[in-house]
This record gives C-alpha cells, structure tokens and sequence, in this order.
C-alpha cells in the first residue's frame, strides 16, 4: 500500500509572510519545515496551510496581513503546478486523481476580521475552508485557552459559527478556552474538528483536550488532528514516536479510530519530535503505526478519515 499523508495544520505561511525573502522551495536551509520538495518526499496529498497572524505585529487586529498571507498561498504556494487549492469536494477527487497536493486553506483567529460576517463571506470566496476562532488569547469572537477570564462564545462569535455553518466553512475548536468549546459544540449545526490538539489526561497542557472534549468532537462526527507538538505529548517537551502513539492509542480505545488525523503544527514549532522534524519524516509514523495498528487503520490516521470528513464536508463542486 502507498503511504498518503494528509495534514490539517501548519504554519509556512506565516513565515512567509515575516520573511518575503523565503519561498516554497525552502531556498534557506532550515527555516522551513514544509517545502514542496518535502511535501513530495512524504506522500502528502493534502496538507491545511493556516493564515497566523502573530500577536508581535502592529496590524495583529486588521485584514490586512490575513489578506496578504493569502496572496502569499498564491503567489508563492499555488504558482507550483504539483499543489492545487482545495474549495470543493470535486477538486480534491481531482487532485487524488491526478497525483496532486491539495492546498486546503484555513483561519488560525478571525480578530482581523473584526466582526464583520462580509469579510468571513469574501475569504471564502478566496478559498477559506475551515476556521478557528481564536489563537491562544481572546478576541472580538471568543476567549483562547490562555485567557485568563475564560470566557465563551460572545454573541458576535456565536453569529460567526452559525454564518460557518451556512457557508460550509469547518469550524475548528483547537484554541478555544473551555467554556468557548462547549459553547461551539451546542451550537454548531456540523462536525467540528480539533486541527491540531492532544489529550489532556495524557499530557495536561491547556492547549490539549478533556475525554469529554473528544469524546464530544467525535459525537458531532468530526475530526481530531493529533499534532506532534512536543510539549503537547509530553511533559518534559522531550518526545519521540512512541508519544505520538499513545495519544493515538488513548483516542482510538475511547472509540474515536475513525475520526482521527494529523495535525503537525510544522513551522508552527521551533522543537521537534525527534525523527518527525518535516514531512519527508513522517513515513516513521506511519511504520510504527503499521507495528500496532492494520495497514487499513494506519491508512485511516494517515489520511483516509480526513479524505472521507472532506468529502463530507466540503462544497459538492
């Protein structure tokens, strides 16, 4: 069986966007952990690049930088006739079809749009396809789950989900404090997904998710991107396959086998799961997987449940 990889988180474009010097090639040794070249090397057929727009930069709260990160999934990402933009249930069949890798585009925090449905209407019309209200801290939608106050959906988010729904955009609940969670689950009218998030009785990081949490993720049939976040695998930070492997373990034995998928957080992190540092690595998860798990399981985590939510989820054509 060929391996495929599909990945629902990284972060390329936002260092992209803070060194216009960069491009997909990875022509800096180092910088970038995903680069087409390694995309190829993996087996990726479809990997979610996230607009981030970090909290450092003046226009952190406006559209601007989120529209430029876009521009940048264009003209530096998509000008490369191996990756095709995801917007439809029929383009990613086509993709599989013709040996592409699908670009899916998400939101990683919606304050640049500032309220303002419209802007969530015209991003998707530039391809957006799944959002995450928040990063870590709070905005005009929601508390992240660093916020201290950890508050909910305020009405503006709540209006936010429900346009989401309307629109076929994938609502993803991985930055949420808590009680925004909750808010989203009783909410949403579709499946949710956690791009990039662990367990937290495994590892009691903030950013991890309850049994309950998952088990509720799984319950509205969506998605649970384990990432390979070291911290978020392990305490120490000191982590290798083996960690990514019981968060697997931990998720299927509470039912959830077919609503698991990855979520690397590559260029998102500045350690590595040792052996598992870009894609061209991943190939090692997939081995251990195949120790532990049957070649069609395997296939599911590596890809075959995100392809089925997809096909799903996503616009017909």
């Amino acid at each position: 069986m060929v391996m495929e990889i599909a990945d629902f988180h990284c972060d390329v474009l936002s260092k992209l966007l803070k060194d216009r010097e960069l491009n997909f090639q990875g022509n800096k040794p180092g910088i970038l952990d995903v680069t087409l070249d390694r995309l190829k090397e993996g087996g990726v057929v479809l990997q979610t690049f996230a607009v981030f727009i970090s909290p450092n930069r003046h226009d952190y709260h406006g559209i601007d930088p989120i529209l430029e990160s876009i521009d940048l999934l264009y003209e530096k990402v998509l000008c490369h006739p191996e990756l095709k933009l995801i917007r439809t249930a029929s383009d990613l069949d086509t993709c599989l079809q013709e040996g592409k890798i699908g670009a899916l585009l998400s939101l990683e925090g919606v304050g640049g749009l500032r309220g303002r449905l419209s802007m969530l209407r015209l991003l998707k019309r530039l391809g957006v396809r799944a959002a995450g209200l928040t990063w870590n801290d709070a905005n005009w939608a929601a508390d992240g789950v660093m916020e201290s106050r950890g508050g909910g959906l305020t009405e503006q988010g709540a209006a936010l989900v429900q346009e989401c729904n309307r629109l076929g955009i994938i609502v993803d609940v991985s930055h949420l404090s808590e009680r925004a969670f909750w808010d989203v689950a009783a909410l949403s009218a579709r499946p949710i997904v956690a791009s990039h998030s662990n367990v937290r009785e495994l590892c009691d990081h903030p950013r991890n998710l309850t049994e309950l949490q998952l088990r509720a993720i799984m319950e509205s049939g969506g998605l649970i991107g384990i990432t390979y976040v070291p911290q978020f695998l392990r305490a120490s930070g000191d982590a290798k396959i083996d960690d990514v492997l019981r968060h697997v373990e931990h998720i299927c034995a509470l039912g959830g086998e077919k609503h698991l998928a990855l979520g690397s957080d590559f260029d998102g992190i500045d350690r590595h799961v040792q052996g598992l540092a870009h894609p061209g690595q991943v190939a090692a998860l997939h081995e251990a997987l195949l120790k532990r798990y049957s070649a069609e399981q395997a296939g599911g985590i590596m890809s075959g449940n995100a392809i089925s939510f997809l096909r799903g989820q996503l616009p017909a054509d």
